[in-house]
């Protein structure tokens, strides 16, 4: 019998990303949608507003559940804009918004001193219904720096403006299999898969 966990989040486009990553290491894992209610994400770090869904969504399906929570942080900015990094410009105001804000923050900031790294955390959450109570979290890191200006057509969000560890382009100048194998949701799933393999095993 294969493993069923569902994902809290009601992005589709999410979910198959999911199964795609997941289902080639875990070929009888299916990954299912959320059709729960979204819960206030309050949390202070990305594992506590990863834990938050994922909680949400065990609870209301009784199910496995996993969430992820990620974001980039900066070093001379004490790890802004971390937890905040989709909404960075303000409620609403967008990728691109939240873009120039942060070119234009570090604007007198120079190499090397550009530093930082994209967090990815998944948080797994075992309901007792499903086996538990456990909860997992898996973390990824993506080690880089913040470019001067923005380049490249691939990617979302801050890529266009993050300099890879290893890469003299953007993570938005990266093929999407090469980002995907090195990006920091990459780094999360492999930190995630053993975890998923033993609950499998146990069942």
């Amino acid at each position: 019998m294969g493993l069923e966990i569902v994902l809290a989040t009601h992005n589709q486009h999410k979910v198959d990303e999911f199964q795609k990553i997941l289902g080639e290491r875990m070929p009888g894992l299916t990954v299912l949608a959320y059709d729960g209610p979204e819960p206030v994400e309050d949390g202070t770090s990305f594992e506590e507003n990863a834990f938050i869904k994922a909680r949400a969504a065990a609870a209301h399906t009784g199910r496995i559940a996993l969430a992820d929570d990620s974001g980039i942080a900066v070093d001379v900015m004490g790890g802004s804009p971390g937890i905040f990094s989709a909404r960075w410009a303000g409620p609403g105001r967008g990728a691109q918004a939240n873009l120039d804000l942060l070119l234009a923050q570090l604007g007198d900031i120079r190499d090397p001193h550009r530093t930082g790294h994209f967090h990815c955390t998944i948080a797994l959450v075992v309901p007792e219904a499903a086996g538990g109570p456990h909860e997992y979290a898996a973390v990824g890191l993506w080690p880089g720096r913040i470019a001067l200006e923005e380049s490249g057509a691939h990617g979302f969000g801050y890529d266009p403006i993050f300099m890879p560890e290893g890469f003299e382009v953007s993570a938005a100048e990266l093929a999407p299999e090469v980002k995907n194998s090195h990006s920091h949701r990459a780094r999360a799933f492999a930190a995630l898969i053993p975890e998923l393999e033993r609950i499998s095993a146990a069942r």
